[in-house]
């Protein structure tokens, strides 16, 4: 693969890797695969079906004053055991 960069990119790109203690072309690769995993495949049509389908299902829960109480007392709780 050949990136032509200008010389102030190169030369930022070098000092970044330096820093993060790799070579330009390893910092490169680590680059491209967190960019690649950082970036979704999926139709996005296929996302809004999922979240559409999801909204649908109906689950038990108590009324919100209720459920922030329980909250607090899970924090309270964990406080006190620390």
């Amino acid at each position: 693969m050949q990136v032509i960069v200008d010389d102030e990119e190169m030369s930022s790109f070098e000092q970044t890797a330096r820093a993060h203690g790799l070579t330009l072309s390893e910092w490169v690769r680590q680059s491209l695969r967190a960019t690649e995993r950082a970036t979704s495949h999926r139709d996005p049509d296929e996302k809004i079906r999922a979240i559409r389908a999801a909204t649908l299902h109906r689950f038990p829960a108590g009324d919100i004053t209720s459920l922030l109480e329980e909250i607090e007392q899970g924090y309270a709780t964990n406080r006190d055991v620390s």
